[in-house]
């Protein structure tokens, strides 16, 4: 069946296409309804089939026969270690650590929350609450204490599992002091935490409420699997909000078994004993959805990397893990990319590794700019460069080009066409659909398909609020964007990066790619600033590749000309400032707001998932050297 024919179903006969996919995962009791409503009016999928999540991701592989099949490759540069474990091993060992759970009073429908590393013991702890029925949120290890207590008083959990340390290059951070303040500062009080104690950093435990890891685990009994309905919680994964109090998405069990599994042979091409490769975190979305449970629920080997993609030890990190590991499928943030083109911009490395097992390469997490695309058009020759798009609250993609069922034409700049049971608009402030070529809101006619988010943990009217009442009948994505005349799209950013220049609405994206085209620019951000005469104008901010000597003047004549060559001269762009390096959180996103308000002289908040504080500093520092900001 062709992509067009497979699209067009999912929209017209919703019920009889996720049926369909959903007889390819093993039920306790196979549903028999599709979609339906709750009681507060939210889509839910398969309301009547039971299953058990942790059964669909490990169990099951053993009773087909394939327990002695590597289900997990562990791969840490940072403590120079590599481990497999078989799909018998992960499931015994997972149904220990769920008894060890059970014994320290969680059951079904509790909260468990999950504050640790790239370690196997962070996968083993999401897959044995999945088998007791228990709800994981895992919080990206090395938040902040106050963050990680806004979740715990969120989340209310019975018990938090975690860790003496992460590691992040060279760099030890210690989290359990972290961890401490952070269960000062929460009101809801734990009976017990479960520290898993590293060797580069020893925790001190409380005596009473802290466990450890290795013997609590080791003393266990093996808990069986237990029956859940399709629409009850898996877990919680908190996304920020305008409100500064962060949103806690919900997963079901159902929608999110049925949707993962079809997505690995759809969308990434894989089958089982392919091995698989999200280069992402665990505390993020598509750590959850691609290293955890989607690689697991279709039966592929699944890569669990602790490290970077450069300076571990160098830009060809991933090649080298490609290589030792025969990955099929990889799936990175463009960031990364864009880190290794810094550092290696010939990309020479890759020529020391085999990478002829990559099938497909899969970019998400952000835009992919068209010049990262074509470097990585000419440096991985004959293997598709596939960009999709997503977000925490589809747990999917909601747009891509399906590799297990129909390549279509790639354009750089967009993610394709909208996936099975996606019905994409783009509307303006008014609610009018739009047509090819105009810029507007994406959103996304109810109801979402299966993996989509039902509810905000415990404010269904922040969930409509939010997501579903500026366009009644529609998720609101947030991000902004436009369909060309064959019906791809383009998702040029949040909607509040489009910036108006003298009345002309502009998108921020659109500059970025001229700017990146630049032969000097590895990376660089643009930003909406305060203009008296034009109300907002764009203002570049750009990383140079490693070894060119440009002068800083020169640059920015040459992008000026370059963007009123390419854009316009509506744009008004005139200024360009070198940094050395972009403020980002762990998950790879640019805080454009936090920069846009810097030079605005707007008050302006660090947020807690920064990679690396410093770097505010740092690029205040080159605003005032430039004259775009007073030193006062």
């Amino acid at each position: 069946m062709s992509y067009a024919e497979l699209y067009q179903r999912s929209l017209t006969d919703p019920d009889g296409f996720w049926l369909e996919q959903a007889s390819n995962i093993p039920w306790i009791k196979t549903p028999t309804v599709g979609l339906s409503q709750d009681e507060n009016g939210a889509w839910r999928w398969f309301e009547d089939g039971q299953l058990n999540t942790c059964y669909v991701a490990l169990d099951q592989h053993v009773a087909a026969g394939r327990g002695d099949q590597v289900a997990l490759i562990y791969d840490s540069p940072a403590t120079n270690s590599i481990a497999k474990f078989t799909f018998a091993e992960l499931t015994d060992w997972t149904a220990r650590v769920a008894g060890g759970l059970v014994s320290l009073g969680v059951g079904k429908g509790d909260r468990v929350v999950i504050y640790m590393p790239m370690v196997p013991e962070t996968v083993v702890a999401m897959l044995a609450c999945a088998r007791i029925g228990a709800v994981h949120s895992v919080v990206f290890g090395g938040f902040a204490a106050p963050e990680l207590a806004t979740r715990i008083d969120d989340a209310t959990p019975k018990v938090v599992i975690s860790a003496s340390c992460g590691i992040e290059f060279e760099r030890i951070i210690p989290y359990k002091p972290l961890l401490d303040e952070a269960i000062r500062l929460s009101e809801h009080k734990l009976a017990h935490t479960v520290i898993l104690q590293r060797p580069q950093c020893v925790a001190d435990m409380t005596e009473g409420r802290d466990v450890d890891w290795t013997s609590w685990a080791a003393e266990a009994q093996a808990h069986e699997c237990v029956a859940v309905s399709a629409t009850d919680p898996l877990y919680i994964l908190y996304t920020s909000g305008t409100t500064g109090k962060p949103k806690g998405v919900v997963r079901d069990n159902g929608g999110h078994a049925v949707a993962l599994e079809y997505s690995m042979s759809s969308i990434y091409g894989v089958d089982a004993g392919d091995v698989y490769w999200a280069a992402s975190d665990v505390g993020w979305v598509v750590g959850h959805s691609y290293i955890v449970y989607g690689p697991l629920f279709k039966g592929c080997t699944t890569i669990l990397y602790e490290g970077k993609p450069v300076r571990t030890p160098d830009a060809g990190a991933f090649w080298r893990v490609i290589a030792d590991h025969r990955v099929k499928s990889f799936f990175v943030a463009p960031t990364a990319f864009r880190a290794m083109k810094k550092e290696d911009p010939d990309c020479e490395l890759k020529a020391q590794y085999d990478i002829s097992s990559l099938k497909y390469q899969f970019v998400a997490g952000e835009r992919l700019d068209p010049p990262t695309y074509h470097w990585l058009q000419e440096n991985l020759p004959g293997i598709p460069i596939i960009d999709h798009w997503w977000q925490t609250e589809t747990g999917w993609s909601i747009c891509t080009n399906m590799a297990g069922v129909e390549l279509l034409e790639t354009k750089p700049g967009s993610p394709t066409l909208p996936a099975p049971g996606y019905d994409l608009r783009v509307l303006d402030e008014s609610g009018h659909e739009l047509g090819p070529g105009q810029e507007g809101a994406i959103v996304i006619k109810e109801p979402l398909p299966p993996s989509g988010f039902p509810t905000v943990w415990g404010d269904h009217d922040r969930y409509v609020d939010s997501y579903f009442s500026q366009f009644p009948g529609f998720y609101l994505t947030g991000d902004g964007g436009y369909r060309d005349e064959d019906g791809y799209v383009y998702v040029m950013g949040r909607i509040d990066d489009v910036i108006n220049v003298a009345g002309h609405r502009l998108s921020t994206g659109q500059i970025e790619e001229v700017v990146a085209g630049h032969p000097a620019v590895a990376e660089c951000a643009v930003i909406g600033i305060e203009d008296v005469d034009k109300g907002q104008v764009p203002m570049g901010l750009m990383i140079v590749k490693d070894g060119l000597n440009i002068e800083a003047a020169t640059l920015q004549a040459e992008l000026v000309q370059m963007v009123r060559d390419n854009v316009g001269g509506i744009a008004n762009f005139k200024r360009a400032v070198v940094v050395p390096r972009l403020p980002k959180t762990r998950s790879g996103k640019i805080l454009r707001a936090v920069m846009r308000k810097m030079v605005d002289g707007q008050p302006y908040v660090v947020p807690s998932t920064i990679d690396d504080p410093a770097i505010i500093d740092e690029i205040q520092g080159c605003l005032v050297e430039a004259g775009v900001i007073s030193s006062s």
